[in-house]
């Protein structure tokens, strides 16, 4: 009996030791492991998710991670309100933020407002996102005149975005691999709607363009994404071709799966 009465309060130190370490995983995100990480090492993690959702959530997770998910390293940002240029790696407009921008980069476009896009030719490879919930809360305006929203001449992606066109093209296509995911085009119904076309296409099928985005040649991929106005969805003049068409009807919208390639 004395030797089992020894051995009772040996058992106690481990049990508590247990649920300690219960404890400990359930709560704060300090006490994860992954956050004995310095700083460097998790924001080079963090540069290997997508921008949407996966970076976008990992800022939700505490005040360091918001810290270093929203870091210029990681993407730039577009913010209308902005008023002292001197915070790094936040713009006013879209095209100052496209000038500074480097090979591979992200821009988060902030929700709310319209923000002028207006010509603004883009030749390296780089991520267009919108920062609201819904494509329609970040709105690219291209006024009457303008060519194009935006000029493409390098693998590109769009995603979560308004891309509105009051005359002319949403998005002019040079050449490379643009992708568009989730997105809204829209042109407005006019008499001269004829002149109108959410997607411009003037590439060949023959140029290999390689990114750091990692599609190649060059194309035009769209998902998931609300086409309105204008005479036709995508008008092509160079030899790529409309492939691999799917339309999903919704209650009030049509939403398009396709791409734009040289055919095979």
């Amino acid at each position: 009996m004395e030797e089992e009465e020894e051995q009772k309060p040996a058992m106690t130190p481990c049990f508590s030791s247990s649920s300690k370490r219960r404890k400990s995983r359930s709560g704060a995100p300090s006490f994860a492991p992954i956050n004995n990480l310095d700083d460097g090492c998790l924001m080079h993690i963090f540069s290997f998710l997508s921008p949407i959702p996966d970076r976008y959530n990992t800022a939700l997770v505490c005040h360091r991670w918001c810290y270093l998910a929203c870091h210029p390293q990681l993407w730039l940002r577009v913010d209308r309100s902005v008023k002292d240029s001197s915070e790094s790696g936040v713009f006013p407009n879209i095209e100052s933020a496209v000038s500074a921008a480097r090979p591979g980069d992200t821009i988060l476009i902030a929700a709310g407002g319209s923000h002028v896009a207006s010509n603004i030719q883009i030749n390296k490879p780089l991520c267009l996102i919108g920062g609201g919930q819904l494509p329609d809360e970040t709105m690219l305006l291209c006024s009457r005149g303008s060519d194009s929203a935006l000029e493409f001449l390098s693998t590109c992606k769009l995603s979560n975005l308004t891309v509105k066109a009051e005359l002319g093209c949403c998005l002019l296509h040079r050449s490379g691999r643009l992708i568009i995911d989730g997105c809204i085009l829209q042109c407005e119904t006019d008499p001269l709607d004829y002149l109108s076309c959410p997607i411009v296409s003037t590439a060949t099928g023959s140029k290999v363009v390689s990114s750091p985005i990692g599609y190649h040649g060059n194309g035009v991929s769209v998902s998931q994404t609300r086409i309105e106005g204008g005479a036709k969805a995508v008008l092509t003049s160079g030899d790529l071709a409309l492939q691999r068409v799917r339309v999903m009807c919704a209650r009030t919208n049509l939403f398009f799966w396709f791409d734009v390639e040289c055919p095979s």
